[in-house]
């Protein structure tokens, strides 16, 4: 089922030729598809937490991670790599999707505003929303487990999603954020947080597109090193965010950093040392994937939407 969502997007469009918008927006409306057939629907026993878990998963967010895992599969051979390149996007999004509802919760961050919504553990309840997340951080890696790839390459998805998501990754930068509330950190403890707590997961998608894709050892290098960059230019960019930005632009509360007392790129750099540095980061992203042209159109233009956005 996930492969015939897939397939449909692509045939809709020649999205290897089309704008970026046209791409993003053909990828996402089969990721949709997709991850509507593979969760399970709100009717079917538990009905509260399968309705939970689709609240917080489908119909909303930037979907970055996704795009990154389409893009990178395009590395081995553009649209042929779309069905492999799916099952990948469906479990990275659902383990950011677990780690978002986990963070807005009152032993966490506390929020009630998630992607213009209020956040699950509001709609529903904190014990609802913390087996939500745990059951979307399950489904993610039954998604890949049930994928129908040739086992070696199962296993070596399966091996880069955990690693992404587990203390040395998203789970272990939590804990430092969570930790260092109050405390000033050097920019390079800063950074080796938000590596972890942010940029293992979008490092891990291009890693893991690039890998289903089959691309060559030069071009998964090459993602691989791009993957790193950008997750950090990322989390530098909501920095900023978080100080210009609106709850209405952003879809969550503004300004809950400086309220929090948390360490951000902006307390520790300033603003315009903040910008001017996801800009140098956004250079070096581009600089990372020129070698491999027109291959990595999608990348370029994925990283020019990652420092540019404004949500």
């Amino acid at each position: 089922m996930i492969a015939a969502a897939a397939s449909r997007a692509t045939a809709e469009v020649a999205v290897d030729e089309c704008s970026f918008a046209n791409w993003a927006s053909q990828r996402l409306a089969g990721f949709e598809r997709a991850a509507d057939e593979v969760l399970p629907h709100g009717d079917r026993i538990p009905q509260r937490l399968h309705q939970a878990m689709r609240y917080a998963a489908l119909g909303g967010g930037k979907r970055v991670r996704p795009l990154l895992a389409y893009a990178a599969a395009e590395l081995g051979g553009a649209t042929r790599n779309i069905d492999a390149a799916q099952y990948v996007a469906l479990a990275v999004e659902f383990v950011h999707v677990y780690s978002l509802i986990h963070d807005d919760l009152p032993c966490m961050d506390d929020d009630v505003l998630r992607r213009g919504k209020p956040t699950v553990h509001v709609a529903f309840d904190e014990a609802t929303a913390m087996l939500a997340g745990d059951a979307l951080q399950a489904e993610a890696f039954r998604v890949l487990a049930d994928a129908p790839l040739p086992a070696e390459l199962r296993a070596q998805l399966i091996a880069t999603l955990a690693r992404a998501a587990a203390t040395g990754g998203m789970c272990g930068g939590q804990a430092i954020d969570l930790d260092a509330v109050g405390r000033q950190l050097s920019l390079a403890e800063l950074e080796q947080m938000h590596r972890m707590k942010t940029g293992a997961l979008l490092a891990a998608a291009v890693t893991m597109g690039a890998a289903a894709g089959g691309a060559d050892a030069a071009a998964a290098a090459a993602a691989d090193a791009y993957g790193q960059i950008l997750g950090l230019a990322f989390q530098i960019v909501d920095d900023v965010l978080d100080v210009e930005g609106t709850a209405e632009s952003l879809g969550k509360t503004a300004g809950k950093d400086a309220r929090g007392n948390k360490p951000t790129y902006v307390s520790v750099l300033g603003l315009a040392p903040a910008k001017a540095r996801a800009s140098l980061l956004h250079r070096e992203a581009l600089a990372a994937v020129a070698p491999l042209g027109g291959q990595a159109r999608r990348l370029r233009e994925l990283a020019d939407y990652v420092v540019g956005r404004s949500s």
